[in-house]
C-alpha cells in the first residue's frame, strides 16, 4: 500500500434545463499532474450533476487518499460540512420536512466513497476567478453538447 497520497479534486455540474440534458466534470490534481474526466446524462438535474461530478472524481482514485474536494455546490458541500447527511440517515432518509431526500442513490454512493478517504469539502464561488472550477464548468457544458 503506497503512503497516503494527497489529491485535489475540482468538480462541477451543468444542466440545460432543470431537468434536462446535463453534464459533469472533475479535474484531479496530484503531484503536479492533472487528469480531467467528464460525462453526460440525457435527462437529469443540476444537483444530480454536481453530486455525480464529486462521486466520479472520488471513484477515479486508486487508493485511500487525503482529498480536498472543491465545488461551487452549496448543496453538496453543506450536506457534508453541516451534518445534513447524518441527520437524513437518522431520519430514515427524510428531510426535516419529513419528505424523502432527493438524490438518495448518489448520496449513498458518496457516503461509501467518503468512507474510503479523508475528505475536506470546500465551497468555491462559481463562475468567478477559480481556474479549475471554470475549467470544470467548461468541460461539463461541453459534455452536454456531445449529446
Amino acid at each position: 500500500m503506497p503512503k497516503e497520497q494527497f489529491v485535489e479534486i475540482y468538480t462541477d455540474g451543468a444542466c440545460s434545463g432543470n431537468p434536462g440534458p446535463g453534464g459533469w466534470a472533475a479535474v484531479l490534481k496530484y503531484e503536479g499532474k492533472e487528469k480531467e474526466i467528464s460525462g453526460r446524462e440525457d435527462s437529469t438535474t443540476n444537483n444530480r450533476m454536481e453530486l455525480t461530478a464529486a462521486l466520479q472524481g472520488l471513484k477515479a482514485l486508486k487508493y485511500p487518499c487525503r482529498v480536498r474536494v472543491y465545488s461551487d455546490s452549496a448543496y453538496l458541500v453543506n450536506a457534508f460540512n453541516n451534518g445534513w447527511l447524518l441527520k437524513w440517515q437518522l431520519n430514515g432518509w427524510k428531510t426535516a420536512r419529513k419528505e424523502p431526500v432527493e438524490n438518495q442513490d448518489l448520496w449513498q454512493d458518496l457516503l461509501s466513497q467518503s468512507a474510503l478517504h479523508d475528505i475536506e469539502w470546500i465551497k468555491v464561488k462559481g463562475h468567478a476567478d477559480n481556474e479549475y472550477n471554470n475549467r470544470c464548468d467548461k468541460l461539463a457544458v461541453e459534455a452536454i453538447a456531445k449529446g
